[in-house]
């Protein structure tokens, strides 16, 4: 990756906080689930971000820097709204929603950064990346409205 001004490291660092968010509330909803499907199609997904957030630690590896992790801060919110939103309901259905709208916000996210960025100094193989990201949000929102 050459990264001549710092923009596709700050690219890279904002794509990396969404797929650790992605994981990290997969993670923190894993416990609720009863369904085996839908917590086959969980692990799945929570995979697929593992695997973008090994990807984008590569990437910045090559330069010889590490991602920025999400704040404490945030991932307690994460926890909390995840614990508060499951109390009443724990149901496939309302799983499968709360996913829905994470990833929703996660290819809003994303395609803003991508639009932001998409005539910048930033890497072509960040910006696919992120493109590949938003295509498996979609793909993923599709497969978890089988749940609802």
């Amino acid at each position: 990756m050459q990264n001549d001004n710092g923009a596709t490291k700050r690219f890279l660092d904002a794509l990396y906080k969404n797929v650790k968010m992605g994981a990290d509330s997969i993670i923190d909803l894993m416990p609720k689930v009863e369904d085996e499907n839908m917590r086959a199609e969980m692990t799945a997904e929570l995979e697929h971000y593992e695997g973008f957030a090994k990807e984008i630690r590569t990437l910045l590896f090559e330069d010889g820097l590490e991602p920025k992790d999400e704040g404490l801060m945030a991932k307690m919110g994460v926890k909390m709204g995840v614990m508060m939103n499951t109390m009443m309901d724990n149901t496939s259905s309302h799983i499968a929603d709360m996913m829905i709208q994470g990833a929703t916000m996660g290819i809003t996210d994303t395609t803003k950064l991508l639009r932001e960025n998409e005539n910048s100094s930033c890497s072509e193989e960040a910006l696919a990346l992120a493109r590949r990201i938003i295509k498996y949000e979609e793909e993923s929102i599709e497969r978890l409205k089988e749940f609802l």
